[in-house]
């Protein structure tokens, strides 16, 4: 790595502290520092696992222990035993602490939009943002089987339609797509898989039952942000698993040459180009794989 690259690296780690307030004794002017404040945003109004926490924040037990001593201390969280397994505690909010974690989400969501407002491309610093915040934990994804209708699937869907509008010679109109009904890509026909890195989702895949002796694979979109990193191979293999834990045997796809990632990812991961099967407008190649 060139001294130019390290130097760039570590202007942008000083103005990240400066941003966050990460040296501040008193975050947000709430009269805590951060590290104390991150730990009660990661309780959340429904509470949540000692052990959870940690793992989340990347505290060491002493450390987690004296900021969870200061919540308590100012009376903001309590600690109980876990109803299912007496050998782990739960931190729980009171109402000052739900009222404190409150006050600060209002402050938070302020200093974000104050961030956006000073730059005159507030759509490429949230792109940059994304691209950073999934390099610096790639591992950092949890796939969340959810329904094709919830927000988060919505979300990914209607970006894959509009880069599909973008990179398609003819444009993307999905009311002439061979679009799934959601019904058909929930258990025990399918299956609706997103993957989720800290709140935002950063990829999907479906899993279309149907009643010709074959099940397809639908809607696999990966976020530019998480590009490069297997993200596409990781949901395939997810849902894949589900297709066999639904005892699905064969498997088929649709894709289009103007997504030349995708139709020479498929060979390598197992599937075998076949004839068209359906009479969708949009792909071109098809394949098929035997679970």
């Amino acid at each position: 790595m060139s001294d130019n690259a390290i130097a760039r690296i570590r202007r942008f780690n000083r103005a990240v502290t400066r941003e966050t307030g990460a040296l501040d004794q008193s975050f947000l002017g709430r009269g805590r520092p951060l590290g104390v404040a991150r730990v009660l945003h990661a309780i959340g109004a429904q509470g949540a696992d000692l052990e959870d926490i940690r793992r989340y924040l990347g505290l060491d037990k002493t450390l987690l222990s004296r900021y969870l001593k200061t919540l308590q201390d100012e009376g903001l969280t309590t600690l109980e035993k876990d109803a299912a397994d007496g050998r782990r505690r739960r931190a729980v909010l009171t109402d000052r602490g739900r009222a404190e974690c409150e006050a600060y989400n209002a402050l938070s969501n302020a200093r974000a939009q104050s961030l956006l407002t000073r730059h005159p491309d507030p759509a490429a610093v949230l792109a940059a943002m994304d691209l950073i915040a999934t390099a610096l934990g790639p591992d950092d994804v949890d796939m969340q089987e959810l329904d094709p209708r919830h927000p988060a699937a919505l979300g990914c869907l209607n970006a894959y339609y509009k880069e599909l509008s973008q990179r398609l010679r003819t444009g993307f109109d999905v009311s002439l797509s061979a679009d799934p009904e959601a019904a058909d890509m929930l258990a025990p026909r399918g299956a609706f898989v997103v993957a989720v890195s800290d709140g935002v989702p950063l990829g999907c895949v479906g899993l279309k039952g149907t009643d010709k002796g074959y099940a397809e694979i639908k809607r696999l979109w990966v976020s530019p942000a998480a590009r490069g990193l297997g993200m596409a191979k990781r949901l395939m293999f997810r849902i894949e698993t589900r297709a066999r834990d639904l005892g699905i045997a064969t498997l088929r796809l649709d894709t289009n040459s103007a997504l030349p990632e995708a139709v020479s990812m498929y060979p390598s991961a197992g599937w075998t180009e076949i004839d068209r099967f359906n009479d969708d407008p949009y792909p071109d190649h098809f394949f098929e794989k035997t679970l």
